[in-house]
C-alpha cells in the first residue's frame, strides 16, 4: 500500500477515535510543505524510530567501500573489495529500481 493511502487511513481512524480533539493548534491551518507530505510523514516516523531505509544503508556501504578501495594497493585484498563493491552496488541498484517502480504506481 502506498504511503499516502496508508496515511489517509490512519488519519481517518484517529479522527473517528477523537485523537485530534484538543491538540495544540487545533482548528488552525497547517503550514504548506513542499513535496509529498505522506512521504515526509513516513520518513519522519522512520527517523523517530531510528530506522534507516535499506537504500540509504547501501549508499553508505558503497561510499565506504570506494574509500577503502582508494586506500588499498593492488593485490588479493583489492580484488575482494572490488567484488564486494560490485555486489553492494548491484543491491543498491535493485533497491533504487524498486523504489522508482513503487513511486510510479497510482
Amino acid at each position: 500500500m502506498r504511503w499516502d493511502k496508508l496515511a489517509e487511513q490512519q488519519i481517518k481512524k484517529a479522527e473517528m477515535e477523537g485523537q485530534f480533539d484538543r491538540l495544540k493548534g487545533a482548528g488552525k491551518p497547517l503550514k504548506a510543505e513542499s513535496g509529498n507530505s505522506a512521504d515526509a510523514a513516513g520518513f519522519r516516523i522512520m527517523h523517530e524510530a531510528g530506522v534507516v531505509p535499506r537504500e540509504i544503508e547501501l549508499r553508505k556501504a558503497v561510499e565506504a567501500l570506494r574509500a577503502k578501495l582508494r586506500d588499498t594497493p593492488e593485490g588479493a585484498d583489492r580484488t575482494a573489495i572490488i567484488k564486494e563493491l560490485a555486489d553492494v552496488q548491484l543491491r543498491l541498484d535493485i533497491e533504487q529500481e524498486a523504489r522508482r517502480k513503487y513511486m510510479n504506481l497510482d
